[in-house]
């Protein structure tokens, strides 16, 4: 799999291609962005074909070395799980993430969205007085059922992504 990375990202991130890797997963690419919120280093990730969102916030130094390998699988398997996909395909899920790996070719069209996904998440951190008291879980979950917008066309995240777990 492959993570589509910021420039921001990418500063922090060791093995960072700066030429495209051509994507094996049958999940597809991702595209991930660092920013900064409440003083904390936070990691927005989202699904290019889905618009599926992750939340990470908190991150220190010693965290980004683990990023994909740790830190992405955790949340995107717990967020699975909340949407109430069968162990067996949680196990699949797994599996068919594979190698994790960076680039830096980002597309424009996501990293809008990304921007957009930002904009709601900094809404809704209004209500809370610490940005390390939310759960990244139930803001991931939040962030993907929401509609959202590929190229004009409204899709539901969490249904796409859902379709998506389901054909592996």
């Amino acid at each position: 799999m492959i993570i589509h990375c910021s420039k921001k990202l990418a500063a922090k991130l060791a093995d960072v291609s700066p030429t495209p890797l051509a994507e094996t997963s049958p999940l597809g690419g991702w595209h991930a962005h660092l920013f900064t919120l409440d003083r904390r280093q936070c990691v927005m990730l989202m699904h290019d074909a889905t618009r599926y969102t992750l939340f990470l916030p908190g991150l220190r130094k010693e965290h980004f070395s683990e990023l994909g390998g740790k830190y992405f699988r955790a949340i995107y398997l717990a967020t699975l799980s909340a949407f109430d996909c069968s162990p067996v395909q949680i196990k699949k899920t797994e599996l068919a993430i594979g190698p994790i790996r960076f680039d830096m070719a980002t597309d424009r069209s996501v990293q809008g969205s990304l921007r957009i996904a930002r904009q709601d998440l900094e809404a809704w951190v209004v209500q809370v007085p610490n940005v390390m008291e939310l759960d990244p879980i139930a803001v991931s979950c939040k962030l993907s059922d929401r509609p959202a917008t590929i190229r004009g066309k409204w899709i539901w995240p969490k249904k796409a992504m859902l379709e998506v777990v389901a054909r592996i």
